[in-house]
């Protein structure tokens, strides 16, 4: 009998329960996955010599939760890693608050129990 190969990304939720959501996100849950996804996508692609687009770096990151976007910009000790170097001005001051937010999502996630979503 064959297989067919599925992805587990269709069985990740992008937005978890409203209780893990708030707690996670804040007040502004929606705008939280939108600077987290545009900050992975900043850092992600440079603005020369990148075969993946910037659009598509942010698609993928945004069908994402929360606690796996806020670990694109951690390392596994769950700190920030350092904003690369073309990601400057404007961006690099995104980036900052970006990391400040992946930090708190980290900690608080993980006394959450949110199963295989975080």
């Amino acid at each position: 009998m064959r297989h067919l190969r599925v992805t587990a990304a269709q069985f990740i939720a992008r937005v978890l329960p409203d209780s893990y959501e708030t707690r996670l996100g804040g007040p502004d849950p929606e705008g939280l996955h939108h600077l987290l996804a545009t900050v992975h996508a900043d850092f992600s692609c440079p603005p020369t010599a990148h075969t993946v687009s910037w659009q598509d770096c942010y698609d993928a990151a945004q069908q994402r939760p929360l606690p796996h976007k806020a670990g694109f910009l951690l390392d596994e000790r769950a700190e920030p890693v350092p904003v690369p170097a073309h990601v400057r001005g404007e961006a690099a001051d995104r980036a900052r608050e970006a990391q400040i937010a992946a930090v708190r999502i980290r900690r608080t996630a993980a006394g959450t129990p949110l199963g295989n979503q975080g």
